[in-house]
């Protein structure tokens, strides 16, 4: 097998957050297209947009995989030619599909794009990803569901020009390998065409037929039951592991979530994996800095997915909603300048608090903000209005573009 430095692969659901996952170490971004990609929640990127897109990350050494793989009725499939051919002429460096059909119109219409197998294809099994590598596949993404010892018999029994790529951070899904209908039953949004509406996170009751309105718990726990609701991957602390295993992309899931949550995540796996590549021993453990960045971000408690043991074993069910959120981003820096830094607003915060800088590739650290000034130079309090330009004294030299964070107090921790 051969050896490498593995992929870091962020997700990108729009120009800004495309931008925040190149600014912070990312080697390559998947993104979707208005059509055909997983998620329809994000912007996403239209054909121009892709196009400055791909240019932008090239000019980054920054490779760029487009989304094509939700599950086409028939009256979708009309629209796939012009889509793969427009994919091809932005310059992706790769079609993400699951679907057989739309793989073979992808050898048609953009032949000269690589195939990446999406995990939608379930694919759990050396045979299978032989299989596909003999269609012309270059990469499979596996099945979530699958241990890192059965990765590990995927690697030793394919090709090895052919790619591995695992997600090893961001939402579990509660069907097998993202393959669900409950969004479709509930709400009539179709989980497998990118409008899921993700009623596993939804806390339920049971209600007796006679007695409508009296709702009961599943269970016996005053908070009601979230039967559906999985924990969050993180494998921070296993990139030893999954090296060995013979895993060549690292994938970030997420790209519903914020510019900050990318940035962040990206941040912390990229100086996790360079931190394994300069000192790559067995017992390697990244610094205790970087394992602290994964909770300040929203997120759901963390587990380490199926890699350890199997759905059977343990469900990684979270029996609580929404997300955990312990750190609010107030403020996004312009400039610093004479001692001076100038910045944005992005949530409140007061004259006096302690912020943390959260700069690219190092420890973040603490700043005290004082002698706080509007945009007219006028002494506040506080930065009250949303966007506010402001500014205060400031010893550090805090580069463009920097975030500006706040831990909340102890008691105003709130699960989101």
């Amino acid at each position: 097998m051969k050896k490498f430095k593995p992929e870091l692969l962020a997700p990108a659901g729009d120009m800004e957050r495309l931008k925040a996952a190149v600014k912070y170490g990312a080697d390559a971004v998947y993104l979707g297209g208005t059509l055909f990609g997983m998620r329809t929640a994000p912007s996403n990127f239209d054909e121009k947009q892709l196009l400055e897109a791909v240019e932008f990350c090239h000019g980054k050494n920054v490779k760029v995989y487009l989304t094509c793989n939700v599950l086409p009725r028939n009256n979708d499939i009309e629209l796939l030619p012009s889509f793969l051919e427009n994919a091809q002429k932005s310059g992706v460096d790769a079609l993400i599909i699951s679907d057989i059909g739309t793989f073979e119109y992808a050898k048609k219409y953009a032949p000269d794009v690589e195939i990446h197998v999406s995990t939608q294809s379930g694919i759990v099994n050396y045979a299978t990803a032989n299989a596909f590598y003999n269609m012309g596949a270059k990469r499979i993404v596996t099945a979530r569901e699958l241990s890192m010892e059965e990765i590990a018999g995927i690697r030793k029994n394919i090709p090895d020009d052919m790619d591995i790529e695992c997600f090893i951070h961001g939402a579990m899904c509660v069907s097998f390998s993202g393959r669900c209908l409950i969004s479709n039953y509930l709400v009539g949004r179709d989980s497998n065409k990118g409008d899921c509406a993700q009623p596993c996170r939804w806390k339920y009751h049971l209600m007796e037929e006679t007695r409508p309105g009296v709702y009961f718990p599943l269970f016996e726990d005053e908070n009601g039951t979230y039967i559906f609701n999985s924990k969050d991957m993180c494998m921070i602390e296993h990139i030893p592991e999954l090296v060995k295993a013979g895993i060549t992309s690292f994938k970030i899931e997420g790209r519903a979530k914020s510019e900050y949550y990318v940035s962040v995540v990206t941040n912390a796996y990229r100086q996790a994996i360079d931190g394994y590549i300069n000192n790559p021993s067995d017992d390697y453990k990244p610094e205790q800095w970087i394992i602290d960045e994964m909770r300040k971000v929203s997120y759901r408690d963390y587990c380490t997915g199926f890699y350890y043991h199997t759905p059977k074993q343990d469900g990684n069910i979270s029996y609580k909603g929404g997300y955990n959120r312990e750190w609010d981003v107030v403020a996004v820096v312009e400039k610093t300048e004479d001692g001076v830094a100038y910045c944005v607003q992005r949530n409140r915060f007061f004259n006096g608090d302690e912020l943390e800088v959260m700069p690219v590739g190092k420890a973040p650290y603490k700043i005290k903000v004082t002698q706080l000034k509007n945009e007219k130079g006028e002494d506040i309090e506080a930065t009250n209005h949303p966007l506010m330009k402001f500014s205060f004294v400031c010893d550090s030299e805090i580069e463009e573009g920097a975030i500006l964070r706040k831990e909340r107090e102890e008691d105003k921790r709130v699960i989101i």
